[in-house]
């Protein structure tokens, strides 16, 4: 089965691609039935259709697709989710066999409806800027802001907020002179107080000074926001002039002490705005951070700088006195943003935390980004920066707004949840199942930014009792129905449906239609998800039971016979990503900080199978003299004196010159030119990690590194360490690696004496 080329047609891979029949088989199967959907899948040959869907009856409001039994003399068509009967409606008069509208082909199984209702104000773009930075942080951070200026479209609506000690709300519509309002950043401001103090909300009047026909529609639209959010044609000059003029925060700080950030006050103001002015529009808050919030609501740390920052520790013993009261407070922000349809984007440029353990619910519950940099200087954050402004062929930002997710199955399936950048949106349906996976208790999903690498995971159960066995060859269908504003401002409904067959709970088909490269994807999406309130060691657990289990229904072998145990080839590299799964920084949190951990899990939770594959087990590629470059496996046994290996791990991109290697180098023969060999070999690798570094988003940290050179330290920790210092390599050759983690050999053979057990 070519799980690939599903992805293309649909975005969807699926764990399982034929289906157990009962309940109680699929608790057998262990991995559960699940779905990563890719929303926005780019597709280009399919254009979107410029017409609305055609739905079922309320409440089912499913949407007419290829699997729907079709009536064409009584113009009629039956839902395959509901049963009920529809009328077509009178433009489909002239359907027939031979003249079927696109959503009723099978290549339509995706389909994309542009519909008539459009967003009443084009998309709104909140930056949120730190100005408690050294000079050339500043100076780059406000060229950066300025080149992004002419990336958006000219009528995106753009309003700006500075803030070190106080917050500043600043005034664009006022020409004459920089002119900005000033809230306490020690204090938390509530939605009520925002809009009293700059007049605005929906009883905003008539302000002085437009023309009233103008004016008039212009506060219907925006609420009275108008002076601080205006479309970029209009307040380009003036948003400019106060960038350029922009200084770094005034307050003195003394040398013990940090400076006072109000990062959660200037929070608070930006998303009060946007919800008060434009609910339910495209919006994003862009923070840009170059310290940890030293006062005020979300405080992180306390201005003394004897006061270290949280770590791992702190927070699981809950002895840091702000960590809890920040992240409720910024949860709750999240919330408001969310149902009011606004993302929030974070790029942080500091060297030390900022406070994303704290924030990133933020970022996660709205579907914005996180960049974690080391400074605003750095081209990670520029080019990523950049990125986010993307454009399509049409020249529209390749983003949508205020999207939603909903979810149709047919009865004999329901849903247990998502685990993706969204939040419930409290749907409580009928197919709605009592098992929470992830974020449960619902069918339909808010998503408040989604772009065209973003990916759910959705999580299935089988509903059905051993007395109802389905017969094989029936089908369980599953209905994703996207609404989501485009960047154009015209609203969308972008549709998947895909049908899979049942089969007997003991058929070679379900083994067969293992799709182990989303399996291993999906379980690592719910291992981080209860890392998040779980003990290490217990996800850790739950990860080898779940292997276990799998490995005994699966596997084939003989009773006590440890030697005689094999997996299928739809089952041999499973265990191998959940050996790099277990050693991960998502689940091993030693070496990293709060703000690290919280950073590469948001990636994880949002990226496609390939590229979450990437994050779990890194790609290895080796360049030699002697033939073209190749993959190996990731393993101590790779690294040899006499070649170039590149590293891909999704964050990283390293590139590996082994001794010898590295002594030719810098004895300069690649510049000679009878050893012009030489200079292609140094050039092929750097060649790819370039090509590499032009689709990631975040840009990842490039890095070249010598054998046994400090950062080679990248390498070494990701590799299987087949030589270790107590242990014989079984493969020959490779440098010994310095650590006491179990190898890939010696976790398989302790898992194949478990496995032929049969008791877990």
């Amino acid at each position: 089965m070519d799980f690939e080329a599903i992805e293309d047609q649909d975005g969807v891979r699926c764990s399982w691609n034929v289906l157990p029949n009962t309940r109680i088989e699929a608790t057998r199967c262990v991995v559960p039935v699940s779905a990563l959907y890719t929303v926005l899948k780019d597709r280009p040959n399919v254009p979107p259709v410029m017409y609305e869907p055609v739905m079922c009856k309320a409440p089912c409001r499913a949407v007419l697709n290829p699997y729907c039994q079709i009536d064409v003399r009584g113009k009629l068509w039956i839902c395959p989710f509901c049963l009920q009967r529809n009328q077509f409606p009178p433009h489909y008069r002239d359907i027939a066999a031979h003249n079927l509208p696109p959503e009723l082909h099978q290549q339509y199984t995706t389909i994309e409806y542009t519909m008539a209702r459009q967003s009443p104000v084009p998309p709104v773009f909140m930056f949120v800027v730190d100005t408690c930075l050294e000079e050339d942080e500043l100076k780059a951070l406000k060229d950066s802001l300025i080149l992004a200026l002419s990336l958006l479209p000219p009528n995106a609506l753009v309003g700006l907020i500075t803030y070190g000690t106080m917050v500043q709300l600043h005034e664009l519509g006022y020409q004459e002179c920089a002119k900005s309002y000033v809230f306490r950043g020690s204090k938390d401001y509530n939605v009520k107080q925002i809009q009293e103090m700059l007049g605005i909300g929906s009883g905003v009047r008539n302000q002085p000074g437009a023309a009233p026909q103008q004016q008039q529609h212009m506060a219907q639209q925006t609420y009275g926001a108008e002076r601080f959010v205006q479309p970029v044609e209009q307040c380009e000059f003036t948003l400019t002039s106060i960038l350029e003029q922009l200084q770094r925060d005034p307050w003195p700080v003394a040398s013990d002490r940090r400076a006072l950030r109000s990062t959660g006050a200037a929070m608070a103001v930006a998303v009060g705005v946007l919800e008060t002015a434009f609910p339910n529009a495209g919006g994003r808050v862009m923070l840009f951070c170059g310290g940890p919030a030293t006062q005020g609501p979300g405080m992180v740390v306390g201005p003394e700088l004897k006061e270290p920052m949280r770590s791992h520790h702190d927070i699981e013993k809950e002895s840091d006195r702000h960590y809890r009261k920040a992240v409720k407070f910024f949860e709750a922000l999240a919330k408001r943003a969310s149902n009011a349809g606004h993302a929030v984007d974070i790029f942080s440029g500091c060297l030390d935390q900022v406070g994303l353990a704290e924030m990133k619910s933020l970022v996660n519950w709205t579907g914005g980004h996180m960049v974690l940099t080391d400074s605003f200087v750095t081209a990670i954050f520029k080019q990523s920066f950049q990125r986010v402004f993307e454009k399509d062929e049409q020249d529209q930002l390749m983003m949508g707004f205020n999207a939603m997710i909903e979810v149709q199955t047919t009865k004999e399936l329901k849903v247990c949840g998502l685990i993706g950048p969204g939040i419930s949106a409290a749907k409580k349906t009928a197919i709605v199942s009592d098992t929470e996976i992830g974020i449960g208790g619902t069918s339909a999903w808010r998503l408040a930014a989604i772009n065209p690498r973003t990916t759910v995971g959705m999580y299935f159960e089988v509903a059905n009792q051993q007395s109802q066995a389905l017969q094989p060859g029936s089908h369980a269908l599953v209905q994703f129905a996207t609404t989501y504003q485009h960047a154009s401002g015209q609203y969308r409904m972008r549709v998947t449906t895909i049908a899979r067959n049942w089969a007997e709970g003991a058929s070679p088909e379900i083994a067969a239609s293992f799709d182990q490269e989303a399996a291993a994807t999906l379980m690592s999406r719910i291992a981080v998800f209860k890392s998040e309130v779980d003990e290490t060691a217990d996800v850790l657990r739950w990860l080898d039971r779940m292997l276990i289990r799998l490995c005994q229904k699966f596997g084939d072998y003989r009773r006590d016979d440890q030697a005689s145990f094999r997996l299928g080839p739809g089952f041999s590299i499973y265990p191998q990503f959940m050996y790099h799964l277990r050693r991960s920084q998502f689940l091993q949190v030693f070496n990293s900080s709060p703000d690290e951990t919280a950073f590469y899990r948001h990636c994880l939770f949002r990226e496609d199978t390939n590229n979450s594959l990437t994050m779990i087990q890194p790609s290895l590629s080796s360049y030699g003299l002697e033939g073209a470059p190749a993959p190996v496996v990731l393993d101590s046994a790779s690294m040899k004196p006499d070649v170039i290996l590149l590293l891909d791990s999704f964050f990283h991109i390293l590139i590996w010159h082994g001794e010898t290697i590295a002594e030719w180098r810098k004895a300069g023969y690649h510049e000679q030119p009878e050893y012009e060999n030489l200079r292609l070999l140094l050039d092929a690798p750097v060649q790819e990690a370039q090509n590499l570094l032009v689709e990631r988003m975040p840009v990842p940290r490039y890095i070249v590194c010598d054998q046994n050179g400090s950062q080679a330290r990248f390498l070494v920790s990701k590799l299987n360490p087949s030589t270790s210092y107590n242990s014989a390599n079984q493969y020959g050759g490779g440098e010994a690696v310095l650590t006491d983690d179990v190898n890939f050999h010696s976790f398989l053979a302790a898992l194949s004496g478990l496995a032929v057990k049969g008791a877990s």
